[in-house]
């Protein structure tokens, strides 16, 4: 990620989509520290159009609108957090996350992170933050999924959700229609 020119150190981006028909509006925060309370950047892209919601290929209308914010503002990140998933399922079929992975070239990692399960998620994907009785469901690419649980665990806020997460899905639904 680059800050004045440089580039950025360490700088970890967590993106998150809100659709609008017939387009989106794509959020990013940079943070640099895992228990950072506040972004260092914010990034926000309009998408004119998206592709229609494909049950299974969730990947096809959410990868572009992630891809649009990348490159527009010339984001360089060491990691990138998803809201949503890497891998699908036990049968690890590859969602999101895969696709972004694989999209740039398997350099950045990518940790995937849901609220809800999908069908057959492993166990070993649940992650309890906070006092929450309710997991979150840790996937990633590029990273061990015990680190990248490691790294979700230790996010600012006391709730279930991080800080820096509630505020990149803030971001992208407040911002202009």
């Amino acid at each position: 990620m680059r800050l004045n020119g440089k580039k950025a150190p360490n700088m970890i981006l967590a993106v998150d989509v809100d659709y609008r028909d017939p387009g989106a509006m794509v959020a990013g925060v940079g943070f640099d520290d895992w228990s950072a309370p506040d972004p260092e950047q914010l990034y926000l892209s309009k998408i004119e159009s998206t592709l229609a919601y494909e049950p299974g290929a969730f990947y096809k209308r959410e990868l572009p609108c992630i891809l649009t914010l990348i490159e527009e503002h010339k984001i360089e990140a060491e990691l990138i957090v998803i809201d949503g998933y890497v891998f699908l399922g036990g049968e690890q079929k590859p969602g999101l996350g895969a696709h972004l992975y694989s999209t740039l070239q398997q350099e950045v990692p990518i940790i995937g992170v849901a609220k809800k399960p999908f069908k057959d998620t492993p166990v070993e994907a649940e992650l309890l933050r906070g006092k929450s009785i309710k997991p979150l469901y840790i996937s990633s690419l590029g990273l061990p999924l015990p680190e990248a649980k490691k790294l979700v665990k230790k996010m600012h806020g006391d709730h279930r959700i991080p800080t820096l997460l509630k505020r990149v899905d803030r971001e992208c639904r407040k911002s202009p229609r």
